[in-house]
């Protein structure tokens, strides 16, 4: 197992022995091996449905513990093949995308149409798979942010996912069009017995203000998730807070003063809980990006993220760059450490 204290270092006793006060535990709907029976049963979803989150939960290391490990590769759109794979090109070749899924021991993998497609006879009885539906293309110059479909939800079903993913830009001129694409698709995806995954990012020039980054600000992010909620994600992937305030420092929406006096405070622990209450409480899951590859630093930061988003409730981790940038034998190495976090019965929710 990974010694999880030595490598958060200082922070050990600040990350391991915090209490989280604004939302105590009790008032979660926490993962375990029991979730889709004792919290997806109250939904509306189908059989079928619930089916598809069990078959993620049974895969891999994390099986039976009602925490998801994932690993997703869409970066070859949403940054260029070059960019993402260059580091190690052996990934060119998706069949080593899905093997590194496996070899790491993730519940599943989320990809592109093309990279699922082309290897789905092989594996998509091996491993879960989810189909990522839309990008943000990066070859239009001057840059062009936005969500394109580049898949529909039929073809997810007909290649054997049992899951759908899909990113909307909360906070762009473009959201309002991506809510009511994304909103369908999660609808028809629901009705042929597949889950659907919201990647809540934010994007919005105004979010960077003073000097500061609200992209990543529990406030901010905490709505992205109950709007993502609201249209019936049933995971909600959301990079880790890192700031708070947006909504006060930059002047527009509404909020309420209780959310920074007494719901959250500056422990990262107690940020990343309010993005789980705004998941309705925990009854859609919560899973934390890992972020990119910064080098020697990634195992401790993907460690580090972990530790937060279990103690604060959440359902696990879903890390790309800094698995598959690296040596498979690395790559699978990190990904393991991070699935110890939630193996490990002494590092609890706070």
């Amino acid at each position: 197992m990974t010694d999880i204290p030595q490598l958060l270092g200082d922070d050990a006793e600040y990350l391991l022995d915090h209490r989280c006060r604004g939302f105590p535990r009790e008032q979660l709907h926490l993962p375990g091996p029991d979730f889709v029976s004792r919290v997806v049963a109250d939904s509306d979803r189908s059989p079928a449905v619930m089916r598809s989150l069990q078959a993620l939960f049974d895969h891999g290391r994390l099986a039976g513990t009602g925490y998801l490990s994932l690993l997703p590769v869409d970066q070859g759109i949403e940054h260029s093949a070059g960019a993402s794979f260059a580091p190690n090109p052996r990934y060119f070749d998706p069949a080593n995308i899905v093997e590194l899924a496996l070899e790491g021991g993730c519940n599943g993998v989320a990809s592109t149409l093309g990279v699922l497609s082309s290897v789905a006879r092989r594996y998509a009885h091996r491993i879960p798979m989810m189909l990522k539906l839309n990008h943000n293309e990066t070859l239009s110059y001057p840059a062009l942010y936005d969500q394109t479909l580049f898949a529909e939800v039929d073809q997810a079903h007909d290649m054997g996912c049992v899951a759908v993913g899909a990113t909307i830009y909360f906070g762009s001129p473009e959201s309002r069009r991506q809510i009511m694409e994304i909103s369908e698709a999660f609808e028809r995806a629901h009705q042929l017995g597949m889950a659907t995954v919201l990647w809540a990012y934010l994007r919005n020039p105004a979010f960077k203000h003073e000097g500061k980054d609200y992209h990543v600000a529990a406030d901010l992010t905490g709505q992205a998730n109950h709007l993502a909620s609201t249209i019936k994600a049933d995971i909600v992937k959301q990079k880790l807070p890192e700031t708070n305030g947006g909504y006060q420092d930059i002047g527009f929406g509404h909020t309420h003063a209780k959310v920074y006096s007494e719901l959250t405070s500056e422990h990262p622990i107690d940020l990343a809980r309010y993005q789980v209450a705004c998941c309705y409480m925990g009854r859609a899951g919560l899973i934390n990006s890992g972020g990119g590859s910064k080098g020697h630093s990634d195992l401790g930061e993907a460690v580090r993220t972990a530790v937060i988003n279990k103690r604060a409730g959440g359902m696990g981790l879903i890390s790309g760059r800094k698995a598959f940038q690296k040596p498979m034998s690395e790559g699978v190495e990190l990904l393991q450490a991070i699935q110890d976090v939630y193996l490990d019965k002494g590092v609890t929710v706070a």
